[in-house]
């Protein structure tokens, strides 16, 4: 296992940083837990990547920031409102933002939740509008004894109102798709479920939030359902199954094919990974190599 990353490392090798920079045409390299990263050779950049940062907690985040730049990455997952403005500043795109009323236990499906949460929308959608932040999350909530169609009825009709800003602003709402066996009793456990939500709100900047280690715990078939969901789906993310670990030879889900077909299908929005690395960065840098394709 690497050692986390310490401030000074990252300060002083920021400084070999801009001394490669000159010799790579602009292309910047970071050192981190004793390794140098960069863009890949023969990037091509075709599936946008991006990363949850909460999986790399330790890290500070205008660090991380320039890490990930250096990787070839274009921006940073899951974070909160009080952080999208240093993202930008760094260069990087908040590709899914958090909102601080949306949480996995306590959702949309309940109408006594409602006003509450389309009120914090009405407050972060406009901000994301003007930080360029395009995806702020959404989150079913749990079943509680709630039959799902119940519930499908009550995140649609919620949804529907949210709409209505997302559209204005420009901005994507974006419905998780989590397994109920890790979050036990999450209502949007399917991609049914999911697929059923976005026909039922009607909206373009309503989508699903994909991610497949999820589903694949859930419903398998795994490019059969992100091909018959493509038109739903307005983000994804990655980890490796079993163990949610990194996208390597030890866990079942084949990602080269499964980017291929995501590139196939014309999918222009963002690939965010969010595994647990068993070797920090160096198993960030390894997805992001294994998904360029």
């Amino acid at each position: 296992m690497h050692r986390n990353i310490t401030r000074r490392e990252v300060l002083s090798c920021a400084i070999a940083g801009c001394a490669a920079a000159s010799l790579l045409g602009g292309q910047r390299r970071v050192v981190a837990e004793d390794k140098e990263y960069s863009i890949p050779e023969g990037f091509k950049g075709d599936i946008k990547q991006s990363v949850s940062k909460w999986c790399f907690g330790s890290y500070p985040l205008a660090e991380f920031c320039d890490l990930c730049k250096s990787m070839g990455m274009v921006g940073v997952d899951l974070i909160n409102p009080s952080d999208w403005e240093l993202v930008r500043d760094h260069g990087m795109t908040v590709t899914m933002g958090n909102v601080p009323e949306v949480q996995i236990p306590v959702g949309i499906n309940r109408k006594e939740n409602h006003d509450r949460i389309v009120a914090s929308y009405e407050k972060y959608i406009p901000m994301a509008a003007e930080l360029s932040v395009p995806n702020l999350i959404s989150l079913s909530g749990n079943c509680n004894g709630m039959d799902p169609q119940e519930g499908l009825k009550n995140c649609i009709e919620a949804l529907k109102r949210v709409a209505l800003i997302a559209e204005k602003h420009n901005v994507n709402i974006c419905m998780e798709l989590l397994n109920s066996k890790d979050h036990g009793d999450y209502m949007a456990d399917s991609v049914q479920w999911g697929i059923d939500l976005i026909k039922g709100v009607g909206s373009e900047r309503v989508k699903l939030l994909y991610d497949i280690y999820h589903m694949h715990r859930m419903d398998g078939d795994d490019i059969y359902n992100i091909r018959r969901a493509i038109d739903c789906i307005g983000h994804f993310h990655t980890a490796g199954c079993p163990g949610r670990n990194d996208l390597d030879d030890q866990q079942e889900l084949y990602y080269p094919a499964i980017m291929r077909a995501i590139k196939e299908l014309g999918y222009k929005g963002y690939v965010a990974h969010e595994f647990i690395p068993k070797h920090g960065v160096d198993s960030l840098y390894e997805a992001v190599k294994l998904c360029d394709v």
